[in-house]
């Protein structure tokens, strides 16, 4: 809140008493237009020959203060205080000086006892407001502020003091996300200020941080009205695109402000407009061209944070975590409060894995910024990810070969720590065929470990029972899942394991007791040019004797990020060492081929109250043997609700004619139902 600066009065009423050989006018001309620099070299000169002349003292003492000296001033009228203890134009003076030196709560007592002597001196009720306003103290601020109105109504001084205590007061509101009450302040500011441009920034930042993205768009397009401030509007404008996930909308903004910064363009605005042009261009992947305007303002700018944090930005886009991370280290270096510095470096801690350093620094952030609510929702977000929960899905399927199944899985994760989760899996099938009248269920329960072994490899393992009871036979057999994921290098990721199973398909087979001791190896390769590639290499032995080698591999590109578009090729080969085609479907060589498209807005991103929903169609051909090509086609989908971060429920469905799942010349549906649930904030 700005302190009083131009208050004056008291030096011209005070001209009366000093001689009139000593004309002051230049002086004070220089306080009153905020020449301080020379103000002060005025009275220092006035003061070699008149020592002790009040007025010279007191305004020395104001010009000595307002050019950054407030020490010095207040010592200077703390001894004219002791010269004149009931002069009331020092005695505001001295409260002013302790203002200049942040010493509020000092100065609140003081001019209380100054409004108590005199309730209708300008200076003092102005001065008291300003003082409530540094306090924070918001309410009592308005009180004083618009009693010094009442005094001097249509004061400048004043009503920009007013102005800044209902911006002070929404912020407050703000951080205690009392939206509502921010709202209704700034809205009353404009009442009074009109199209303020303050005013209309900090109702956007509301609007954006109260994730109200379509009166954010209308209070900048408000503010572009006015063209002194259309650049700001325009950078405000572009933020609101992106995050409605119009990256291109967001480029064409900030390329329009960018375009406008001329020499004589404010340096904070052109640094804020360089800053969103570099952003926008990252969010719309064109690394090239934002690298080398980086570049260009690592050399002009060298060490400046801004810089840094837009070098640190792109290294996150392009997965370069480590060079990103360094970038964070050293913002922290030039300034240890730096919010870009300590949440930026919690994100790029967590894509590293390294969750408790991750822990580390969003709090520091709020060491720093209170109750930020992107540190707050960093850390909750964390907590969510690292607390017990339930995951479980209900679902029926049925065949073309009269086969139907119900089936029951829950898997439960229960974190020790950041690094250690205990897992445990139930699942309950039946199955029957309603030609053969063949029925068969199965109840299977697993419990294991999940362990972190260093933050780019970890491991899980569990180990259990499945018992089977079928038309002949009832059985237990040993279940046993492990895997490692690994991120070899950026942008890779490796899963190597091992799975010992029973085939459930249906009643038949779960009734032959067919064990399968598979081994596999994923790998995924993401790049920066929206191509992904997937493959999928599996061994599978069997108790019959029989072995089987699968081959899977998907080509696919992002057209769209959000929702995510996604367009591919996928390709599939099986062969079984033997064939026993009467029992179940195992050719010697059988050949997928499928163009796919998928479309996702992912339940990891959707807030809560908000739908998700994962939609794939996928058409091909498939060759089994040296039998004619036959077509191949499936359809999945996925659609939900998320009510909480810690529930959502969702159902989802499959249909498809691929034959690898039991035979050639089939199809399979199967529909069900899934919820989830963080079920402890612990």
């Amino acid at each position: 809140m700005k302190t009083l600066k131009s208050v004056i009065t008291y030096c011209i009423l005070c001209m009366a008493l000093s001689i009139s050989a000593q004309n002051m006018q230049e002086g004070f001309t220089y306080l009153e237009t905020g020449q301080y620099a020379q103000a002060e070299t005025f009275f220092n000169t006035i003061l070699k020959d008149y020592p002790n002349n009040k007025t010279a003292r007191l305004c020395y003492g104001r010009a000595i203060g307002l050019n950054g000296k407030a020490e010095t001033a207040n010592l200077l009228f703390t001894d004219l205080l002791k010269d004149y203890p009931n002069d009331f134009e020092v005695k505001l003076n001295y409260g002013e000086s302790l203002l200049w030196n942040n010493s509020f709560t000092a100065a609140k007592t003081y001019y209380k006892d100054l409004v108590t002597e005199d309730p209708k001196s300008f200076a003092a009720l102005l001065g008291f407001a300003n003082t409530l306003s540094n306090l924070k103290e918001y309410e009592s601020a308005l009180n004083y502020v618009n009693k010094a109105l009442d005094v001097s109504p249509g004061n400048p001084n004043a009503l920009t003091s007013k102005k800044y205590i209902y911006l002070g007061y929404a912020y407050q509101n703000q951080q205690a996300q009392d939206y509502d009450k921010a709202e209704l302040l700034l809205t009353k500011n404009l009442e009074l200020f009109g199209d303020d441009k303050d005013t209309l920034l900090n109702l956007a930042n509301l609007y954006l941080i109260w994730e109200k993205l379509d009166e954010a768009e209308v209070t900048y397009k408000r503010l572009a009205e006015q063209p002194e401030h259309k650049t700001q509007a325009l950078n405000g404008l572009a933020l609101v695109a992106h995050l409605h996930g119009k990256e291109k909308q967001a480029l064409d903004f900030s390329t329009e402000a960018y375009k406008r910064i001329t020499d004589a363009t404010d340096a904070t605005i052109s640094k804020q407009t360089t800053e969103r042009y570099v952003q926008a261009l990252i969010w719309n992947k064109k690394y090239k061209v934002a690298q080398t305007l980086i570049e260009q303002l690592i050399t002009d700018y060298p060490n400046q944070n801004w810089v840094l944090a837009l070098r640190a930005t792109l290294n996150i886009y392009k997965s370069n975590f480590k060079q990103s991370l360094a970038d964070y280290n050293l913002i922290l270096a030039n300034d240890s409060t730096s919010f870009d510095g300590n949440l930026g470096k919690a994100n790029v801690l967590k894509a590293l894995g390294r969750f408790d350093d991750a822990y580390a620094s969003a709090e520091n952030t709020l060491t720093f910024y209170n109750n930020q609510k992107d540190a707050v929702n960093f850390i909750n977000t964390m907590n969510i990810s690292f607390s017990p929960n339930l995951d479980s899905r209900a679902a029926h399927t049925f065949d073309n070969g009269d086969n139907k199944a119900y089936t029951f899985n829950t898997n439960i994760t229960y974190p020790l720590s950041r690094r250690l989760s205990i897992l445990g899996n139930y699942n309950y099938r039946t199955t029957n065929n309603t030609v053969t009248d063949n029925t068969a269920n199965s109840n299977n329960l697993s419990l294991g470990l999940g362990y972190q072994v260093v933050p780019n490899i970890t491991f899980k393992g569990t180990a259990g029972l499945t018992s089977a009871k079928a038309e002949s036979t009832d059985y237990t057999q040993l279940l046993t899942d492990l895997s490692f994921n690994i991120k070899t290098f950026k942008l890779q990721t490796l899963d190597i394991g091992y799975k010992r199973q029973v085939e459930s398909f249906n009643a038949d087979l779960l009734d032959r007791e067919l064990v399968q001791n598979n081994y596999y190896l994923s790998y995924n390769l993401s790049t920066n040019v929206n191509l992904g590639w997937y493959t999928q290499l599996m061994h599978t032995a069997q108790n019959d004797g029989n072995t089987r080698n699968l081959i899977f591999t998907s080509l696919y590109y992002n057209l769209l990020p959000k929702p995510n578009l996604k367009v591919g090729v996928n390709y599939q080969y099986i062969t079984f060492k033997d064939q026993v085609p009467t029992i179940y479907f195992s050719p010697e060589q059988f050949n997928a081929y499928e163009v796919f498209v998928n479309l996702i807005k992912d339940e990891a991103t959707a807030k809560p109250n908000q739908w998700f929903y994962n939609l794939t169609g996928a058409f091909g051909y498939q060759f089994i043997e040296d039998d004619p090509k036959q077509t191949a086609y499936r359809v999945q989908g996925a659609f939900g609700y998320k009510f909480s971060e810690r529930s959502l429920l969702n159902i989802y469905g499959t249909h498809s004619n691929i034959a690898s799942a039991t035979a050639a010349g089939f199809t399979f549906t199967e529909v069900g139902l899934r919820f989830k649930w963080v079920f402890s904030g612990k």
